[in-house]
């Protein structure tokens, strides 16, 4: 390796934000520059470090706008946690009501797609947008967009408590997500699809498609435990859950 790549390596992996334990992280501006995270969740920091309201693409109001585009644009704008950019020469600690944390490192590039209230902060390198959650993940299969997608998603976020939106980070830099007793990474790529309970899902790395299914049949209902509504992931990646179906 060059020194060139060396060095380049060693400030990749000094962006990457890190666990003082299961529910605080760090994150030094000199290495990682800018960050952005959920207004509230900085807990302190050392240094010159100033914050400024942040705004994520697509994620304001659709002014003048009725009907179900006026719906999608309040959807829109729902998704979006209000964030703060930190910024300057310091380190800053972040944390949100005892939740744990989870670092996901996008060094080598990629894409992450997170509901706001599951994400704790990640580095401003990253490109962020509200997508909706039909949108097909990129380089990979479709969920089905369009009206009848967004139908679809309006009708996955009613019945499981999840939005019809969702945040999607991608390029180089590095994430925090928020969840309740921990976290499991499931590998999305075998022979058979990953099922994951849709209260229990926090986030999917790389082009993982999903698609809320029925476990539930006329001879089935109401007998279903709770078990009745599942989210089947397939597709190349990683699915992040939560040990808990608490909602954040």
């Amino acid at each position: 390796m060059t020194e060139a790549a060396m060095t380049e390596a060693a400030m990749t992996e000094a962006a990457v934000f890190s666990k003082i334990n299961g529910k605080v992280v760090k994150v030094d501006l000199n290495q990682s520059g800018p960050v952005v995270a959920r207004r509230g969740a900085m807990l302190f920091y050392t240094g010159m470090v100033q914050f400024a309201p942040h705004q994520v693409p697509g994620a304001g109001a659709m002014p003048g706008m009725g009907g179900i585009a006026g719906m999608a644009g309040r959807m829109m704008q729902g998704e979006h946690e209000r964030t703060m950019l930190a910024q300057g020469n310091g380190v800053v600690h972040y944390g949100f009501r005892g939740l744990e944390v989870h670092v996901v490192d996008l060094s080598a590039g990629g894409e992450l797609r997170v509901e706001a209230s599951r994400l704790l902060g990640y580095t401003a390198s990253l490109q962020s947008s509200v997508v909706s959650m039909s949108a097909p993940p990129t380089g990979g299969g479709g969920g089905g967009g369009g009206f009848l997608g967004a139908l679809r998603s309006a009708a996955t976020g009613m019945v499981t408590g999840t939005g019809m939106f969702t945040t999607q980070l991608s390029g180089r830099g590095a994430a925090v997500l928020l969840g309740h007793g921990g976290f499991l990474e499931l590998q999305v790529g075998g022979p058979a699809p990953v099922v994951v309970d849709p209260q229990s899902f926090i986030a999917a790395h790389g082009p993982v498609r999903t698609e809320l299914k029925s476990a539930m049949s006329w001879r089935t209902a109401g007998r279903s435990g709770g078990e009745g509504l599942q989210l089947e992931c397939t597709g190349q990646g990683i699915v992040y859950v939560q040990a808990s179906e608490e909602k954040l």
